[in-house]
């Protein structure tokens, strides 16, 4: 036992010294198999002792990009990795992972950057769009133009924008609250349509990758004839605040533009301009009112924040434009996801104190207060939580175990997050506690009696023992034996005997053959009972002969 416990010591010891992080980056759309980094060095374990332990990479249901060689250590590309398929706009794409060892169990969080590489160009989403412009707009309106949109991130991504040369138009780029870059056309000379009805230009789009790339599309613009004034905005820009759980169909805002033209002109019709596909089922916009209505459910994990431009038109063509900033809060809608990694059971008796039972994770997917969780387990155990590293917790022994107390627990999880009201969840882990052999067998009685009448036959019953023990399975299963000695020169076992039937508990202590009171009033012996791990316990018989009138007088 004191063997056992040591080694326990030492494992846990080098369990706390081996616990840490892995990060790892590498350059996306790598082929499967390519090298990520060198886990068995960079952990400090042998190649032996990685498939001794089973180490490998943690399946927690999410997919799996990673698997770990154990032939060499490497970890390595499970498939090939689009970073803008699985991490969209983000700007630092980092894929998570956990290699789980066991004996002693471990587990150790690794974090995998995916860098991202100039494999796509900015793109508009037409070829070709249509301007109208009255030849009665004042030199320095602005008109906002559809963007292009390049999927890369930092010098890969859109960085800037270029327009073909022209007398009447220049071009200039505004960055967004969004930090997305608008481009937008400023008149800088009057037109006039008896001229020039049409002009053409080539908007260009340009990243700053190596090489770099680009995306071009041509702008129509048609000059119209009249109208003098064109719809103005009440506001350049508009703002609201939206919870994520708001209904479909509920009404967000109203824009309002009015024209200081008459009749038909100043008549005034609204729409989105040049709203990304994307948004186009989210939002809907009443083109006589203004109104805005939320036509598709929101979601602050996928989109926190929305910037829309719409559109005034009047009858004759001209057009003004604003922005609608749109921020969604987060809302407490999902609950904590606790994850059981690994779980120690049957757990040995004689565990030291601080050894690792289970290791175990908690997700969610809100923000702010609303996904930070906070866990416990229930109490009345001998075991408590720790945390060990971001959301990773891990349940060890706070108590020594006794197996003859308590042979199994049932200790349940409960994680609840910073949500009012906070969502919970919980989970239950089911722990069996292994016997060791740490009690002997007792006897029901420190001595036994008996009387028998002698010229017994061979064979006879005599009288029981019974030890019992404490402990489980083998260690409680206890076999008997008389100690050796001799009677009047001869072996005891020539007189008297013990043995257990199969599946009894107690010892049958029997004569061997005939006993004869004449050659012995009594006989003494002890009787050992030893349980399956070695551990043993004694007690004493006493039998008493019994005369009988087995012999004639003699002269």
């Amino acid at each position: 036992r004191r063997q056992r416990a040591l080694l326990w010591a030492v494992l846990l010891a080098a369990w706390w010294a081996a616990w840490g992080q892995l990060r790892y980056s590498v350059p996306e759309e790598m082929p499967k198999g390519s090298f990520v980094g060198d886990v068995a060095k960079d952990l400090g374990l042998q190649l032996p002792a990685l498939k001794d332990r089973d180490a490998h990479v943690f399946d927690t249901g999410r997919t799996r990009y990673f698997f770990l060689d154990l032939q060499n250590g490497h970890l390595s590309m499970m498939e090939q990795v689009d970073r803008e398929e699985i991490c969209a706009a983000v700007a630092k794409c980092v894929l998570s992972l956990e290699i789980l060892v066991k004996s002693p169990m471990n587990i150790y969080k690794g974090e995998v950057q995916i860098l991202d590489i100039n494999d796509n160009p900015p793109s508009f989403p037409e070829r070709r769009s249509v301007l109208e412009i009255s030849e009665n707009t004042a030199p320095g309106t602005r008109f906002p133009l559809e963007r292009a949109h390049d999927p890369d991130i930092g010098v890969n991504s859109l960085q800037n924008y270029e327009c073909s040369e022209s007398s009447y138009f220049t071009l200039d780029v505004k960055n967004g609250d969004d930090g997305v870059k608008y481009p937008e056309l400023i008149l800088v000379k009057s037109l006039d349509r008896e001229q020039q009805t049409v002009h053409n230009l080539i908007l260009t789009a340009i990243d700053n990758g190596k090489p770099v790339k680009s995306g071009s599309t041509t702008i129509q613009i048609i000059v119209l004839d009249g109208n003098d004034n064109a719809p103005e905005f009440t506001q350049s820009v508009y703002k609201v605040t939206v919870r994520e759980d708001v209904a479909v169909g509920s009404r967000l805002l109203q824009v309002t533009a009015t024209d200081r033209d008459e009749g038909p002109n100043a008549e005034v019709k609204y729409s989105f301009f040049k709203i990304p596909e994307k948004f186009d089922k989210t939002f809907r916009m009443d083109p006589e009112s203004g109104e805005i209505v939320i036509t598709e459910s929101l979601n602050f994990d996928e989109h926190e924040f929305y910037e829309l431009v719409v559109q005034a038109r009047d009858a004759g063509g001209l057009s003004s434009h604003s922005k609608v900033l749109i921020k969604v809060s987060d809302v407490n809608n999902y609950i904590p996801e606790i994850v059981i990694m690994s779980v120690f059971s049957p757990v040995p008796e004689d565990t030291p104190l601080g050894t690792v039972i289970a290791i175990f994770s908690v997700q969610d997917r809100d923000s702010g207060a609303n996904g930070e969780v906070q866990c416990n387990i229930s109490e009345s155990h001998p075991f408590r939580l720790e945390k060990s590293f971001d959301s990773y917790y891990r349940v060890v022994t706070a108590e020594l175990l006794d197996r003859e107390e308590a042979s199994e627990y049932n200790v349940t999880v409960h994680a609840a997050d910073g949500g009012s009201p906070a969502l919970q969840s919980s989970a239950v882990l089911a722990l069996r506690v292994l016997d060791v052999n740490d009690n002997a067998p007792v006897f029901a009685e420190e001595r036994y009696s008996a009387r028998l009448a002698e010229n017994n036959a061979a064979g006879a019953l005599v009288l029981r023992v019974r030890a019992t023990d404490a402990d489980a399975g083998q260690n409680a299963r206890v076999r008997y034996r008389l100690s050796e000695g001799r009677v009047r020169g001869a072996p005891l076992s020539s007189y008297v005997s013990v043995q257990a039937e199969t599946g009894a508990l107690t010892g049958d202590v029997k004569v061997t053959g005939p006993l004869d009171y004449e050659e012995g009033k009594y006989y003494e012996a002890t009787v050992e009972g030893k349980d399956g791990g070695g551990l043993t316990a004694h007690a004493k018989v006493h039998i008493d002969i019994i005369d009988v009138n087995d012999h004639a007088p003699t002269l």
